[in-house]
């Protein structure tokens, strides 16, 4: 397969214009090749430097993105909760313009009563399900 170079110290240069030519060109292509193969990884270090920043300003993004996205989905429920407890208030406040509704809590939370009602206030139950006296 691979042939073996053999060293022919028995083989003279010559010692000619052309045969100098051609070892210059020869020595200027080999100095060219080197020079490319080193521009080439400059490159490539340079390239690999540029994708692994961006990659990571990429990861750092998505994750203030994913941190962001976690608080909206937050702030969405507790905007529905402060909407939720506004409609609650404002029937409430309906309620409470009501006179009916008013005094059915004045009977019970502060025991006022009509014209010849009587409140009898009765102990709670117990635990054990014995009356208390």
């Amino acid at each position: 397969m691979f042939k073996k170079k053999k060293k022919m110290d028995n083989v003279e240069k010559l010692d000619s214009t052309y045969v100098k030519e051609q070892e210059a060109y020869l020595a200027r292509k080999r100095r060219e090749k080197k020079l490319l193969k080193r521009r080439l990884i400059a490159f490539g270090l340079l390239f690999l430097l540029v994708a692994g920043t961006l990659s990571g300003y990429y990861i750092q993004q998505q994750a203030i993105h994913d941190d962001k996205k976690a608080e909206q989905e937050q702030l969405q429920e507790e905007l529905k909760a402060a909407k939720d407890e506004q409609d609650r208030l404002e029937r409430e406040v309906e309620l409470l313009n009501d006179t009916e509704y008013l005094l059915q809590i004045a009977r019970k939370d502060y025991f006022f009563s009509r014209e010849g009602e009587v409140i009898f206030n009765l102990p709670e139950d117990s635990e054990e399900g014995e009356p208390s006296y």
